[in-house]
């Protein structure tokens, strides 16, 4: 199924019918709405009878788009727009990685909206932090080329845009304050390369709200999508589902 936002791009998602609060599931970055969390997470649902929308951002999957031609904002706009086209009524925010960061923005500006948030090795501000760790060789790149790219362990490298870094200065965590009303789960593997456990102690710290908890998992890495971690997504889900 394809949705055309008001910005004129076309996302690819699957939408299960049920009852609510239904689960909307944020994807990170490179990655897409086929992965191992978000489709053992859909057959929990299926199994419960709850509903659930997943989609590709753009330039994911089966999305219109190049993956350099986007950065935060415009995967915000395109999570604001399908969720609020096909997700009505309270919803669980699940974000993982890239995902976590749109979910909590999404968060922030519509508290009321969120009947939960689950975050799955969230990643705000990466961009930030990626910056920090620049080369005069990076900066360069940045500016002469538009992109620089880096190795993944996880397949093709990943391509960073200008763009990307300049809506991530935009769209910080850290930067403003964070108030989530709503309760609050985050999840994180010790032995995650991608996201150190650090960032994930900082965001703790940084959001304010009646039911906030960190879950520290040792050894689990920025997958988290081993038969431990994924019964962790689906218990964590159904706590805040109700």
């Amino acid at each position: 199924m394809f949705h055309r936002t008001a910005s004129g791009r076309q996302l690819a998602y699957e939408r299960l019918e049920g009852q609510g609060p239904g689960v909307v599931f944020l994807h990170g970055f490179k990655s897409d709405m086929g992965g191992t969390k978000v489709i053992d997470l859909e057959a929990w649902c299926r199994d419960q009878g709850r509903a659930m929308l997943r989609f590709d951002l753009s330039g994911h999957g089966a999305s219109e788009g190049r993956l350099e031609e986007f950065g935060p904002a415009d995967w915000l706009e395109d999570a604001r727009d399908v969720i609020d086209a096909l997700a009505p009524g309270p919803q669980v925010l699940v974000g993982s990685s890239l995902g976590g960061w749109l979910a909590l923005l999404l968060a922030r500006a519509q508290p009321e909206r969120w009947a939960g948030l689950v975050t799955i090795a969230a990643a705000p501000d990466f961009t930030a932090r990626m910056q920090a760790g620049f080369t005069d060789q990076d900066r360069a790149a940045l500016v002469s080329e538009g992109r620089i790219a880096r190795p993944s362990e996880y397949g093709e490298d990943y391509v960073f845009s200008r763009r990307l870094f300049e809506q991530g200065a935009e769209s910080s965590i850290f930067e403003r304050p964070l108030r989530l009303p709503m309760p609050v789960r985050f999840l994180q593997g010790t032995a995650d390369a991608d996201v150190p456990m650090e960032d994930a102690l900082r965001l703790l710290s940084h959001a304010e709200g009646p039911d906030i908890r960190l879950a520290l998992v040792k050894d689990a890495d920025h997958r988290f999508s081993g038969p431990r971690e994924l019964r962790m997504i689906r218990e964590a889900v159904e706590e805040l589902a109700g």
